[in-house]
């Protein structure tokens, strides 16, 4: 008789239970990756408000669908939590649509035939510009000079950026229009690389890309804007989410806001401020700004520069480079000024994030870090947990890799730096100072947070090589070589939460963002493939499908 009420009792409970209201969206006969222990994978979700309100089989999720449902039919395909981007320049992916792209130019006279080719369009007298050689595919892999310009280009000022934004390569017109030559002293932070006679080679490194790059006519506002514009769609196509950008003026803040309100970015953003300098100083002053636009904006990171890249042979190095012994490599920022600042934005709240990839510029980073970390108590701080980052983290002397535990910082590391750069790392810094170089599975094992990017427009920045690069560690063509270091490659659910789950907390958004979870946002990235189960080499072939913010499909296939 107990038994048969509690059954009354039981159903007229669950009868009188709301039914779910419908929902705005349903993905359904899916395999999700949810990236969440306690509910690892799901077949169904749905979104209302832009906030996941189930996860699970498809057949808990006809209760949410409505009339005004829109229900995706997955046909079996992946959903992954939706991709982030936790270390690019967003500005700078819109405007290498822009402008001449070399990317891809493997040969010397292939770069130079497509310089060619702008040129013979351009106007004489007009500026030529591009960016994206890199040499070191080259054979011989050496830099370009002014004299490979002046045969094809000897009245247009041309100007070329290399692929990593370090440097540049300036024709003999452009030069002379800047009054560079083997006399001219290099700002701070910058050289100017001179050929055996004492004359200008045309490269130009770091702050001295700013000796010619002045001289170039700014973009309009209108081209800005379709930069931004041209980012987005590339970034929600190729399946990314969010991108974290590094370096930033509040003037591009400015035009973000207004092409986020008027729908024409995507995709979200983490948007930081270049510093030292005034820019900086005011971000600091007012503290992190509270999310905007839905979460589609966020504003709380002070970014800086110490040190150049490996490639032009800027990074900071212990000791000099193997392949050139005068040359330890080039510190970018005024650590005087710095030290300081660090403390301002430790009491106030504000995020910081160092660029470093020579082992003197990442040991300098940690030294200034640990630093200010010591100046300032923990009872000042506006924020308990800081989430200091170090961006790149490339090349690290082994003793200093556990202070990133220590001190508490996130790693921010691109793996496809590692698949292009150690064709010649190993020649730049020699094999034995390669142990300490992009460390991923050193780092994760010790319990320090890799959120993991792509530095585009440096590299291509396509999620799945980034994914595939974390996983392989090999060439887009299956090869590795002497100083690859295989052990530092991650595992595959690893890898997830280097795109996923790290980069959220990096954000200060773990609470809303990572995975696919009750509560959370509404950020999904669909692929063709299960990037968590196929063969490496065909992570490579994988495609995105969909891509989902906030539970509205923003790209579809």
């Amino acid at each position: 008789m107990r038994s048969s009420l509690l059954v009354v009792l039981l159903l007229a409970a669950c009868s009188s239970a709301p039914a779910p209201a419908p929902t705005e969206l349903v993905l359904r006969n899916a395999t999700i990756y949810t990236g969440d222990s306690l509910q690892p994978s799901a077949t169904a979700v749905a979104v209302q408000d832009g906030k996941i309100v189930y996860v699970g089989p498809d057949s808990g999720v006809s209760a949410f669908i409505g009339e005004g449902t829109e229900v995706i039919d997955l046909a079996g395909r992946y959903v992954y939590p939706g991709f982030v981007d936790a270390h690019a320049h967003f500005t700078g992916i819109g405007q290498r649509e822009l402008v001449l792209n070399l990317e891809g130019t493997s040969t010397k006279d292939a770069f130079l035939a497509k310089v060619e080719e702008a040129v013979a369009k351009a106007q004489p007298g007009e500026w030529v510009t591009g960016r994206g050689w890199i040499e070191t595919f080259w054979s011989p892999p050496i830099f370009p000079t002014r004299h490979d310009l002046d045969r094809i280009a000897p009245n247009n000022p041309v100007i070329l950026t290399r692929a990593d934004g370090h440097a540049l390569i300036a024709n003999s017109a452009a030069l002379k229009l800047a009054g560079v030559t083997g006399a001219s002293l290099a700002p701070p932070g910058g050289a100017v690389n001179l050929d055996p006679d004492g004359e200008p080679t045309g490269m130009l490194i770091d702050a001295a890309q700013g000796m010619v790059r002045q001289l170039v006519p700014p973009p309009s506002e209108a081209q800005l804007e379709r930069a931004l514009e041209l980012a987005s769609d590339r970034e929600v196509r190729l399946g990314w989410t969010q991108v974290q950008d590094a370096h930033g003026s509040w003037a591009e803040v400015a035009r973000m806001r207004k092409l986020i309100g008027e729908g024409r970015i995507k995709v979200r953003l983490i948007k930081t401020i270049s510093g030292p300098g005034d820019a900086a100083d005011s971000l600091i002053a007012h503290g992190p700004f509270a999310p905007e636009f839905e979460d589609h904006l966020t504003i709380r990171t002070v970014k800086l520069v110490m040190d150049g890249a490996l490639g032009s042979r800027g990074a900071a190095l212990l000791t000099p480079y193997s392949d050139d012994p005068t040359n330890i490599g080039l510190i970018t920022t005024d650590t005087a000024a710095v030290s300081g600042m660090l403390q301002r934005a430790l009491r106030a709240g504000v995020q910081v994030e160092i660029h470093a990839i020579g082992d003197r510029g990442n040991r300098l980073s940690l030294d200034l870090f640990e630093a200010a970390f010591n100046a300032v108590p923990a009872a000042e701080r506006k924020v308990a947990e800081p989430r200091w980052r170090i961006e790149h983290a490339q090349i690290i002397e082994p003793s200093d890799l556990p202070r990133f535990k220590t001190l508490g910082l996130i790693a921010s590391m691109q793996p496809s730096h590692a698949i292009g750069d150690l064709f010649f790392v190993p020649r730049r810094i020699g094999l034995g100072r390669t142990a300490g170089a992009y460390a991923w599975h050193s780092m994760l094992a010790m319990g320090v947070p890799v959120a993991g990017g792509s530095d585009a427009p440096v590299e291509r920045g396509e999620p799945m090589i980034e994914f595939y690069a974390a996983v392989a560690r090999k060439s887009l063509d299956g090869k590795d070589g002497p100083g690859w270091h295989p052990e530092e490659k991650v595992t595959r659910e690893q890898a997830l939460k280097m795109f996923t789950i790290y980069p959220a907390f990096a954000a200060f958004e773990e609470d809303r963002a990572g995975s696919i979870v009750l509560g959370k946002r509404g950020d999904f990235t669909v692929l063709d493939k299960d990037i968590m189960t196929i063969p490496e080499a065909e992570i490579l072939k994988t495609t995105n499908v969909m891509t989902v913010v906030g539970g509205k499909v923003v790209y579809k296939q």
